[in-house]
């Protein structure tokens, strides 16, 4: 099983000039990345973290040292990824959203034994770590905050000038090494994902041939790394799955990675221009929250983007007209949505502008309802959607929900992370969405996403997500947070939904807002519209 500090050494010996980050006005190639990433693996290494234990662990367990990485995008982030296999700690995501009670309650689960922050964190650092038994390793990354260095941190620039830059002796990186995504917490609180870093390559990260075949042999995947030429531009935070597998994509394939100037936040308008400048040939986006933004920028000014080939949209859906018209301006670029989730990777896709079925992905199947067979081609059954093949071990000190999503069905081990499905006589899927969000009303089982999508898709509706709200006569009542463009009422939304849906599908009120609706990673904010409702 090829692992990815091993495979990035190889190609870098091979291509030591190409670039391999690009960053407003630098540039890293593969050698200088190289050598970085040796010598923050020293540095790790060097307070003796990495690999614990090499003995047999249960799926929930991690025999790692692990390394949190506290940052927004930018080289520092993946340099921390890549240099954690070097020395063989298990990196981690931290949502630089979180507050004091959601970070302690994330470390407390991870247990860091080295910490990577950008200097802008530097308080909420002092206050959580204060409380980690061992006291972890603090790296602190220098920014425009100004911020001064932690009593007891390590400046990341000055500790790596004095480390050495050959490879750390005796430490071997291997494809069983684990690499930790924490979910975003939709549906609970934060799960750590363990993947083996080479399931994670062979998944997610797509070290596969034209036909679907997995490489499994270094020279080769070498080899077709040297012929990459893709630049993929990374709007999408790291801290997310989308973020850090197109970023670590591209790196197996020989790519380059890109990065908008602007880094806290989405400047569509700056995301453009730097995929103008960069030649980049792909971008991640993430549903609405990407996609309008970036055709107002499109359609603000003229771009030079002959060189973008692809789009690939995961995490959340684009409106249908918002997916129209990006295509219409950006008529050589083949737009793939994805669909999927921290546990599965890529379960299934759908390219174009429609909103036709899915195809499934290798490893993809749906489950029947109890969950104890795979469901043919044509049934009739609502069932579950699975995926088997390079999947994750479990999640990270939770033998309950490992057990739960985590199944063995006709002896294949199926992740089912809670999307509900049909499977189509043509083998298509259908997915009718997470059954966290299933409302039932009066009886009835409805999916949120459903009626959102046919609501995104009314004229003068810029985004809506739909929720569930006590009612004495149906149970439970269907209730629609919209974000209007311009005004359109009650009657309006009744009717436009009345031409697409069931009855009990109409939300029976709106509630309007001028707020986002989205988490910074595109997903929806179903806290946030409960929220709102309860005020209205």
């Amino acid at each position: 099983m090829l692992d990815l500090a091993t495979l990035h050494e190889a190609i870098a010996a091979e291509i030591p000039d190409r670039e391999c980050i690009v960053w407003r006005d630098g540039t890293a190639t593969w050698r200088e990345v190289t050598e970085r990433t040796r010598r923050l693996a020293h540095v790790l290494h060097g307070h003796g973290l990495g690999l614990r234990d090499a003995g047999p662990t249960e799926e929930w367990e991690s025999p790692h040292d692990h390394l949190a990485l506290y940052l927004h995008n930018g080289p520092e982030y993946l340099e921390g990824l890549l240099a954690a296999h070097k020395a063989r700690l298990a990196p981690f995501n931290v949502n630089y959203r979180y507050v004091d009670a959601e970070l302690a309650q994330l470390f407390a689960d991870a247990r860091p034994a080295a910490i990577m922050y950008h200097a802008r964190f530097a308080d909420a650092i002092a206050r959580v770590a204060a409380n980690l038994d061992p006291a972890p390793l603090l790296l602190q990354v220098a920014d425009e905050s100004g911020t001064p260095l932690l009593p007891g941190a390590l400046d990341y620039e000055d500790a790596l000038a004095k480390a050495p830059a050959d490879p750390v002796a005796g430490v071997r990186p291997d494809g069983r090494d684990l690499h930790i995504l924490y979910t975003g917490g939709t549906t609970g609180l934060p799960k750590g994902a363990l993947w083996r870093i080479g399931d994670l390559m062979l998944g997610p990260l797509g070290l596969r041939r034209r036909d679907g075949s997995p490489i499994t042999d270094l020279d080769e995947a070498v080899a077709r790394a040297v012929r990459g030429t893709a630049r993929v531009l990374v709007g999408p935070p790291l801290m997310h799955g989308a973020g850090t597998w197109s970023s670590l994509g591209a790196w197996i394939g020989g790519g380059c990675v890109v990065f908008p100037h602007r880094v806290d936040g989405l400047d569509a308008a700056d995301l453009m221009a730097t995929a103008e400048r960069t030649r980049a040939t792909r971008m991640p986006l993430v549903g609405d929250a990407f996609a309008r933004p970036i055709v107002a920028a499109l359609e603000a000014r003229e771009h030079d983007l002959s060189s973008l080939r692809s789009m690939v949209n995961s995490a959340a859906a684009i409106s249908p007209q918002v997916k129209a018209r990006l295509l219409e301006l950006l008529p050589g670029v083949r737009l793939v949505d994805v669909l999927g989730s921290s546990e599965t990777g890529f379960a299934v896709t759908r390219a174009g502008a429609g909103a036709d079925p899915f195809l499934p992905a290798a490893g993809t199947a749906v489950l029947s309802e109890d969950l104890t067979r795979r469901l043919e081609p044509g049934e009739d059954e609502m069932g579950w959607l699975a995926k088997g093949g390079s999947v994750p071990l479990g999640y990270l000190n939770d033998p309950a929900k490992t057990a739960k999503t985590f199944r063995t069905v006709d002896g294949e081990r199926l992740v089912v992370a809670g999307d509900r499905a049909r499977l189509r006589a043509d083998g298509m899927v259908e997915v009718h969405g997470r059954e966290a969000t299933v409302i039932n009303t009066g009886g009835e089982k409805v999916f949120a996403e459903e009626v959102e999508g046919v609501l995104r898709n009314l004229p003068g509706i810029e985004d809506a997500l739909v929720v569930g709200r006590p009612s004495e006569r149906w149970g439970t009542e269907i209730v629609a947070v919209v974000r209007p463009g311009s005004a359109p009422d009650d009657a309006a939304l009744r009717a436009g939904c009345a031409a697409e849906l069931a009855r009990y599908k109409i939300p029976k009120a709106f509630v309007r807002t001028d707020d986002g609706l989205r988490l910074p990673n595109g997903k929806a904010d179903y806290a946030a519209a409960r929220a709102l409702l309860e005020e209205s």
